[in-house]
C-alpha cells in the first residue's frame, strides 16, 4: 500500500493544520481559475458587446449553476466514497469506486444534459427572462448545457484525484486551460463575432483539454484509479452508496440552485440594469468565497480520510480550525470590500452606468461581515458529508430553497433590490444554525459511537 501514499499529502497523519493548509491552497488556486470561466466571459462581454450581453448571461446564471451543480455534487459526492476507502488503505475498494463513478456519472450527466435542453425554453420563459435578451441568453445557454458531460469529465477527474490526497495536479491543469479559455474568449467574440455563444464554446473547449490532461495524468500517474475490468462488476451494496453519497451531494446543490432560478425570476423582473449590476456582484461574490469553499472542500476529503481511519481527534481538530480560518478571512474581505467595492464592480462589468455600479457594490459591502457564516455554513456541510451524511445536508438545502421562494415571492416585490442583497445571509445564519446543530450531536464526532 505504500505506492498508493507516494507524491500525495498525507491527510491522516502529521500536523493537523499544516496538512490542511497545504491541501487547501491548491484548491483555492484552482476555484479562482474555475471561476475566471465566467468571470473572464463577463468581463469580455461587457466591455466588447455591452451591458444587454452581460444581462444575457446573468440572467440564465441560475439556470447554469443548477445543472451544474447537480453534476458537480454526484461526483464530489462518489469521491468521498474513495476517499474514505483511500483512508482505510483498502486499494481495491478505491479502484471498484472509481469505476462505480465512470458508470454512475456518465449515465446521470447525459441525463441532465437532455433533460436540460428540452426543458430549457420553458424554464427561461419561466423566469421572466426580458425579451430583448432572450435569445442571447438561449444561444449561451444551451451550448453549456449540451456539454456538460466534458464539464463532468474534468471535475470527476479532479474530485478522484484529490480523493487520494493529490490537489496539485488539477490545478495544474486547470491553470493551463483557463489560458487557453481567455484566449478563445477573444478569439470568438473580437474575431469572429460569435457573440455570447463564442463565450460559451471556449468555456467548453477548454474544459474538454483539462479533460484529456487529466486523463493521460492519471494514466501515467496514479494507477490507484485506473480500474480493470474487473472492478466493473456490478456491486449492489457499493452501487447504492455510491450512487446515495452522490444524488445526496448532487440534489442538495441543484436544490440551492433551484431556489437560486427562483431568486433570479425576482431579480429579473428589477429589469436589465439590475440584471447586469446582480451579474457582476455575483461574479466578485463567487471570487471571494472561493477560500471558504476550498477549506470546506478540504475538510470533506481530511475528514473522509480520517473517518475511514478511525481518527476521531483529528476531525474535531480540523473543524476548530477551520472555523477560525474562516472568521479570520472574513473580517479581512470586509475591509477590503469597504473601500473597493466600486471599482470592483465597474472593472468586472465594464459599466459606466451608476445604477450597476452602485447596485452591485452594496450588495457585496452588505453580504461581506456574513461570510464568516458562510464559511461555518460550508465547513459544517462538507464535514457532514464527509462522515457519510446523506439526508442533514439535504435539509439545510431545503431551508435555502424555502427562503429564496419567500423572498422572490413577497419581500422582494415589496423592498426591490435591497431584498435581494438581503436574501441569502438571512438565509445563511438559519442553514448554519441546523448544521452545526446536527454536526456536534453526531455520534462519531461526540465519541458516542464510531458508525461503520
Amino acid at each position: 500500500m505504500n505506492t498508493m501514499k507516494a507524491n500525495r499529502n498525507d491527510l491522516v497523519h502529521g500536523p493537523i493544520f499544516t496538512s490542511l493548509i497545504l491541501f487547501m491552497m491548491p484548491l483555492l488556486i484552482s476555484n479562482v481559475f474555475q471561476q475566471l470561466y465566467n468571470t473572464v466571459d463577463t468581463m469580455i462581454v461587457g466591455r466588447y458587446l455591452g451591458d444587454l450581453s452581460l444581462a444575457a448571461i446573468g440572467s440564465c446564471n441560475a439556470i447554469y449553476n443548477l445543472l451544474v451543480g447537480f453534476g458537480l455534487g454526484i461526483g464530489n459526492g462518489m469521491a468521498l466514497v474513495t476517499a474514505r476507502a483511500y483512508g482505510a488503505n483498502d486499494e481495491e475498494t478505491v479502484r471498484r469506486t472509481a469505476a462505480a463513478a465512470i458508470v454512475i456519472g456518465l449515465i446521470c450527466s447525459l441525463a441532465l444534459s437532455i433533460c436540460g435542453l428540452l426543458m430549457m425554453r420553458p424554464l427561461m420563459s419561466a423566469l421572466n427572462t426580458p425579451a430583448e435578451i432572450y435569445e442571447e441568453a438561449y444561444s449561451y445557454i444551451s451550448v453549456i448545457t449540451m456539454f456538460i458531460l466534458v464539464m463532468f469529465a474534468y471535475n470527476l477527474c479532479a474530485a478522484l484525484m484529490r480523493a487520494i490526497g493529490n490537489s496539485v495536479m488539477p490545478l495544474v491543469f486547470l491553470i493551463i486551460s483557463s489560458l487557453l479559455n481567455i484566449v478563445l474568449d477573444i478569439l470568438f467574440i473580437t474575431q469572429f463575432n460569435m457573440g455570447v455563444r463564442g463565450a460559451a464554446i471556449a468555456t467548453v473547449i477548454a474544459q474538454g483539454f483539462s479533460v484529456l490532461l487529466c486523463l493521460m495524468y492519471i494514466r501515467m500517474k496514479v494507477h490507484v484509479l485506473i480500474p480493470e475490468k474487473e472492478h466493473f462488476r456490478f456491486d449492489a451494496d457499493l452501487y447504492r452508496e455510491m450512487t446515495g453519497q452522490g444524488l445526496s451531494m448532487g440534489f442538495m446543490g441543484s436544490i440551492v440552485s433551484a431556489g437560486s432560478v427562483i431568486l433570479q425570476s425576482g431579480i429579473n423582473s428589477l429589469g436589465t440594469m439590475y440584471i447586469a449590476a446582480h451579474t457582476a456582484a455575483r461574479k466578485i461574490f463567487a471570487l471571494m468565497m472561493i477560500p471558504f469553499s476550498a477549506m470546506g472542500m478540504a475538510d470533506s476529503t481530511f475528514i473522509s480520510q480520517n473517518y475511514g481511519a478511525r481518527q476521531r481527534e483529528r476531525v474535531v481538530l480540523c473543524l476548530k480550525y477551520s472555523y477560525i480560518f474562516n472568521i479570520v478571512f472574513a473580517a479581512i474581505l470586509t475591509v477590503f470590500l469597504l473601500f473597493g467595492a466600486r471599482w470592483l464592480v465597474a472593472f468586472v462589468s465594464g459599466s459606466s452606468q451608476e445604477i450597476v455600479i452602485d447596485g452591485g457594490a452594496r450588495y457585496l459591502q452588505f453580504e461581506a461581515p456574513f461570510y464568516a457564516v458562510l464559511g461555518i455554513l460550508l465547513d459544517s456541510r462538507f464535514a457532514l458529508q464527509g462522515l457519510g451524511s446523506k439526508l442533514i445536508p439535504l435539509i439545510s438545502s431545503f431551508i435555502e430553497f424555502f427562503g429564496k421562494i419567500l423572498f422572490a415571492m413577497i419581500f422582494i416585490p415589496m423592498f426591490h433590490y435591497n431584498a435581494v442583497i438581503a436574501c441569502e445571509p438571512v438565509i445563511w445564519c438559519f442553514m448554519t444554525v441546523q448544521l452545526l446543530w446536527s454536526l456536534w450531536r453526531h455520534p462519531f464526532i461526540t465519541g458516542r459511537t464510531v458508525v461503520e
